[in-house]
């Protein structure tokens, strides 16, 4: 059907881009922002990976710069305002149902930041916002595969 997707719930406009069974893949961004030893996280509340934590972060819009989606996106999730420090990587996420199909496919661009804020005011797009300290993070606090992958990856948590 163009010009919209029914289903899942209910119509999704014309302009939303479908996140499940894509015909494409969806450019995501990310930002991992540290305050010393802390970590900014956001926990999610869609899928996929819903109930864990991440990164704050979300899809580019039309005509965005990838640098101006990050830092919309965390403000936007959890309230904090942030300078990008530069890029970290990108990283694709794909998701394939029992039948292997795929159900996700993202490529996120994820960035360093620092906060310039600190005061944490999470969005109705989150189920909650926190400053975690890394060492947590090594220690079996809940986030996503994906986040563990890249925190490792940079050095960030002992795998």
């Amino acid at each position: 059907m163009r010009g919209g997707f029914q289903g899942l719930g209910g119509s999704l406009g014309g302009d939303t881009l479908r996140r499940i069974y894509p015909e494409a893949p969806l450019v995501g961004v990310g930002a991992v922002v540290l305050d010393g030893s802390r970590l900014l996280l956001i926990r999610r509340k869609d899928e996929p990976d819903a109930g864990l934590w991440t990164v704050p972060g979300g899809l580019v819009e039309l005509g965005e710069k990838v640098e101006d989606a990050a830092v919309r996106e965390v403000e936007e999730e959890t309230g904090v305002k942030v300078e990008l420090i530069k890029l970290l990587d990108v990283i694709n996420k794909i998701v394939r149902d029992e039948a292997g199909r795929v159900k996700y496919h993202f490529v996120i661009v994820d960035f360093l930041g620092r906060p310039l804020t600190r005061e944490l005011k999470p969005s109705s797009e989150v189920l909650d916002a926190a400053w975690v300290e890394l060492s947590r993070l090594e220690e079996g606090f809940p986030i996503t595969e994906t986040l563990r992958l890249l925190l490792t990856k940079h050095g960030f948590i002992k795998a």
